[in-house]
Formats: structure tokens, sequence, C-alpha cells
């Protein structure tokens, strides 16, 4: 049992938990939303500290990050649990599991950090279920990496607290960050959640410095309209910069989802379009199969910088942080401090 960061004691031996934005009061012996943080005798224990559901060595553009360490590799753990109950989870069965029912292998931080370098991975990625209810843990693992010179990276529905992702600014690198949906009527009866703490911890993940990029799983009849996604865009614009990169990805039927079926291409490809035409530099698309919205271009002479097929990477036409042609300077991260 870890103790928890991030809670208030309060009478009669509850606790507030301060870490998400959920901010749940925990009787005496019960747990939070997300499943994995539980009151003992007034103090909160992080339950899954140290326990595994998943390993891999992925290439970064799996998370999708595609302006942060392209074409290297980062070693991505999962835990189980999560703060959100998206009836389109495509990780459901770890994102909704417990200690009861899962599979869990125990390694500690300095273990993961080894594994990563062994491994020749630039970074560390949280990722397949929520990170932050793993906040003890990242903060660990992720202040021994950045000791040893790996980029951190959460992979996340952008569901934490100002005080708790303040914690995290030693250590992360990057916050790939998702915006489900533009309206909170979505986010309330899809995710169990609401839409502007999402938006508030975005804008404040810029202001600390963190490199930012979103995913929007575009699902038809839920979130897809022009009106939505033309304002999601111009959001963005607006608050995190039109050198922001935003992921469009296809929806397909999964978990309590199955009802409408998946996203056409050409729907990903006029989103991405349309970005465009709105000034967003780097519109990409996702799980559509090739397509021109795979590759980084130059948006101010329109040169190819970063070729990619599938998952794989290839630099092109970059110097650095420039457009060889041109000399642009483009927002990628080549390096981690």
């Amino acid at each position: 049992m870890h103790e928890a960061r991030q809670y208030i004691k309060k009478e009669n031996n509850a606790v507030q938990c301060t870490l998400c934005s959920h901010r749940c009061r925990i009787a005496d012996g019960k747990h939070g939303i997300c499943g994995v943080r539980q009151n003992t005798g007034g103090t909160l224990y992080a339950t899954t500290y140290g326990l595994v559901s998943a390993e891999a060595v992925d290439p970064i553009e799996k998370k999708p990050l595609y302006h942060f360490l392209p074409g290297t590799l980062s070693y991505s753990l999962g835990g189980i649990g999560c703060n959100f109950k998206c009836r389109h989870c495509q990780n459901w069965q770890i994102s909704q599991a417990d200690r009861t029912n899962s599979r869990l292998v125990p390694i500690s931080p300095n273990e993961g950090v080894s594994r990563a370098i062994a491994e020749g991975c630039a970074s560390i990625s949280w990722t397949y279920n929520e990170p932050t209810i793993w906040h003890e843990y990242t903060l660990d693992m992720g202040t021994l990496a950045r000791s040893r010179g790996l980029g951190t990276c959460y992979i996340t529905n952008g569901y934490i607290t100002e005080e708790a992702l303040r914690e995290l600014v030693p250590m992360l690198s990057a916050f790939r960050v998702d915006l489900k949906a533009f309206t909170d009527d979505f986010y309330r009866k899809i995710c169990g959640a609401h839409l502007q703490p999402v938006l508030d911890a975005a804008v404040l993940a810029r202001e600390l410095k963190m490199h930012i990029e979103t995913v929007t799983l575009v699902i038809p009849g839920l979130n897809d309209s022009r009106e939505e996604i033309d304002a999601l865009i111009r959001w963005v614009i607006e608050n995190l910069g039109p050198d922001t990169p935003m992921h469009f990805s296809a929806f397909h039927p999964d978990y309590r989802m199955t009802d409408r079926g998946g996203t056409p291409g050409a729907l990903i490809e006029k989103i991405c379009t349309r970005a465009k035409e709105l000034g967003l530099h780097y519109p990409y698309s996702g799980n559509v199969g090739y397509s021109r919205f795979d590759n980084t271009y130059c948006p101010a002479c329109g040169s190819l910088l970063i070729e990619r097929k599938g998952f794989s990477a290839r630099i092109v036409g970059l110097d650095d942080r420039q457009c060889t042609n041109c000399g642009e300077k483009i927002g990628v991260v080549r390096h981690v401090a």
C-alpha cells in the first residue's frame, strides 16, 4: 500500500481526493470513481502503485505523438482503472478492470527506467488507461527518467486538477490530450465527466511549457457536425496555438457503443482539410489507412518535412527544428533537455 498524494483529510475519516476534476469525497473503506484510490482509516492509498497491466515498446507515433521525438521508440506502460466511463472505450478490459480480476505485474520506477534505456527508447509513455490516476507512480518514475535523459509522456483524457498538473511540471515533457468532443452534453452522457476541466488542463499544460498534441475520435452522429468540429478547431488555434498538432481519428464500434458504424475515411480527410482552411498548421488523420494527412509539411512553403507510413516516420526536410527548404521554424521537439 502506497500513500497517495493530492488529497485532503476530512472529518469522520473521510478524505477528498484532489487529483482529478471529479474531486471525489471518499468515505472510510471506499474508493473514488477511478476505482484505484482507496480510503483506509482516513488515509488515501494509491492501490495500484507499481502494478502494470500492459508493457510495450512502441513507436512514439502510435501514441499518437507526431511532433515529439519523431521516429523514436517509447517505453509504454499501462495500469488499470479510469476516471472516465466512456461508452466507446477501446481499452475497456483494463480501464474498467479492478485488482480482483486483473493480472498485474510489479515494475518499480527504477526498473521501468532501466528497461526503457535497455530497449533503446527515447521516452516513457504512460498510456492504455488513464495515467492521471497513477500519479504517484508516474511522478516517481518520470523524475528518474528525466534524470537519465528520457522524455516523458502522458496519454491522457485531461481530467487532471491544476494542483496535480503543476506537481508534474519538473518531470512531464509531453501532454497528449483527448478532446473527445466540444460539448458538455457529450462528456456527461458518453464519458461521465465535463468538458471545461479538460480545456482548462490543456491551456495550463501549454502555459507550463509542456508539448501538447490533441486527439479527437470522430463518432458519426455524436461529435461530427460541421459546427462542432469548426468550434473545436478554432478553440485550439486560439487557446493552444496554430502549431498544435490535432489528430482526427476514425471511430470503430466497440464496448458499449456498437449501435453505429465506423467513421468514413472521407470525413476524416474533409475535417483535416477544413482545419487547414481555418488556419491550423498540422492536422493529422488516424485509423483510415494511407492519407496525405499522415505526413508533416512546412506551413510556410509546403515542403515535406516528415514522411510517415503506418507508425514509422522518416525525417526528410528538417535541420533540427527548421525547414531545410525555407528556414521556417517548425514546432517539433527533436531533443529533451
